[in-house]
């Protein structure tokens, strides 16, 4: 007889060597080969539990799949919540077996106990093929209407699943989505938004398979969009009532109201307001009340206030939006926190290289000496960041090799006319510090910056020679023959 979950586990702990360890997984997984060869039905949930612990491990347990098919299809939950377990953890969507299931799921759908119909919920929402999609989409559909929040939550990210793997199926389902947003339960609003969300980025992304522009196409509309953008007031709303709401037990998290479900609203109103005036325009009051009414002394308002920027910067926001998002993206890099910091530098990073073909046709338009003081008349949102120029230079100096991989990316993009004599000198101090194997490409970035806002020929050459200087050998050959070429092409004065 095969040993108990628990002895197993014992055994296994007790090993000193991993030839102990495969030793006795081996000869447990023959005992349980055996048992499943002579059905052995009283030790079924049994094996499949330890078939789970081997799994974790590491151990190949492809043999014990249809073991959690038979449990899956058991009248008694106990077997049948370890069958939807191991077919979570053993089988992939990919798996031939996994279509023997479409009649269990159905069938269990219909169970009047709502952890039976929730257990099949949760397997559709991570195991669902398209064919399954579609043969139990309808089932899924009637759970959204449930009167139960527990099944409405559940049924909301398995038909997530659905659509994503059967799109043309998307209008069929949007009216039910959008009833589902005046739900009351807070955990069915922040599974619905999911969908909603989920729903978005895949209508996207068969827009451009279909041979959409993801930046020209700005007016492409489709149907489940244009039904989600009549709930942005709706959206709004709901989001400020978040922001109103006092202190709740059941959604309170370190002193803010449901983050999670503020965090998905900020995420969704994203998607909408991208290249959509109007409903920028909506949201543009509570991004500014979120921005600055969220306490940042915890995790979960700073987890807030980092998708407010990432949405304040992605929607057609004003000038003073843009600003506020900066300045808390500065206050960001004083956090002593190394997380915080790093997501600080990546998201300025990212602002300004999405933003950098407009600064570059500025700079077409505006060329001559006055053209970097024109660019930050025109940008405010470049000028707040150019304010915090100090502290980003600072992070080059972090311990941490990754703060100071992002400050460095973060400085090569605020370079201009008017502070490149300061900020090169800083990457030429940079360079004395970095690791070897970085010389290279920092010696090719700072090239670029002297080549585009060099003040002079003779601060060219200096700064190159300067270059060469520290990096020697280790900078790119482009380096060397462009230094060669400035000083040859030099006046004698020079």
């Amino acid at each position: 007889m095969s040993l108990k979950l628990r002895d197993l586990i014992r055994q296994v702990r007790a090993c000193k060597t991993a030839a102990e360890e495969r030793a006795v997984i081996a000869k447990e997984s023959a005992m349980i080969r055996t048992a499943i060869r002579e059905e052995q039905e009283q030790y079924r949930h049994r094996n499949v539990a330890k078939l789970l612990f081997m799994h974790m491990l590491g151990y190949p347990t492809h043999f014990g799949q249809l073991e959690c098919m038979k449990l899956v299809a058991s009248p008694h939950f106990p077997e049948k919540r370890i069958g939807y377990l191991g077919m979570l953890l053993l089988l992939s969507e990919q798996a031939d077996v996994l279509m023997l299931a479409t009649n269990s799921l159905k069938n269990d759908l219909h169970s009047e106990n709502k952890f039976v119909a929730g257990l099949a919920l949760c397997a559709i929402g991570n195991l669902a093929t398209a064919d399954m999609s579609r043969d139990l989409a309808p089932e899924v559909d009637k759970h959204l209407g449930s009167a139960k929040p527990y099944l409405r939550k559940k049924a909301c990210l398995a038909m997530a699943r659905c659509l994503t793997k059967c799109p043309d199926m998307v209008e069929d389902f949007v009216d039910r989505v959008v009833s589902l947003l005046n739900d009351r339960s807070h955990g069915v609003l922040v599974t619905v938004v999911q969908l909603m969300t989920r729903v978005l980025v895949m209508d996207r992304e068969c827009h451009l398979d279909e041979g959409g522009d993801d930046d020209g196409d700005r007016d492409y509309e489709s149907p489940c969009r244009t039904a989600f953008l009549k709930l942005v007031p709706s959206l709004v709303k709901l989001l400020r009532n978040l922001l109103s709401m006092g202190y709740s037990p059941d959604h309170d998290v370190g002193g803010i109201s449901d983050p999670f479900l503020q965090v998905q609203l900020l995420t969704l109103l994203r998607l909408l307001g991208a290249h959509n005036a109007k409903a920028s325009e909506e949201m543009n009051d509570v991004l500014a009340q979120v921005a600055t009414n969220t306490e940042t002394s915890k995790n979960a308002g700073n987890a807030i206030l980092y998708e407010c920027v990432q949405t304040i910067m992605a929607v057609e926001s004003d000038d003073g939006l843009r600003v506020l998002a900066v300045n808390i993206l500065g206050r960001f890099l004083l956090n002593r926190d190394n997380n915080i910091r790093y997501v600080a530098l990546n998201t300025l990073a990212k602002c300004i290289a999405d933003r950098q073909p407009e600064r570059d046709e500025h700079d077409e338009q505006h060329r001559g000496p006055d053209a970097a003081s024109s660019d930050n008349s025109d940008n405010s949102a470049a000028s707040a960041l150019q304010r915090h120029r100090t502290t980003v230079v600072d992070c080059l100096k972090d311990p941490d090799i990754s703060i100071r991989q992002r400050a460095l990316e973060l400085i090569y993009h605020l370079v201009n006319r008017e502070n490149v004599e300061t900020l090169t000198a800083e990457l030429l101090n940079y360079l004395v510090l970095c690791p070897r194997e970085h010389r290279a490409d920092i010696c090719t970035r700072v090239l670029q910056v002297v080549d585009k806002f060099s003040p002079s020929d003779l601060w060219r050459v200096d700064t190159l020679i300067t270059l060469l200087t520290i990096a020697g050998r280790e900078s790119a050959a482009n380096v060397q023959s462009s230094t060669a070429v400035y000083i040859s092409r030099s006046s004698e004065d020079l």
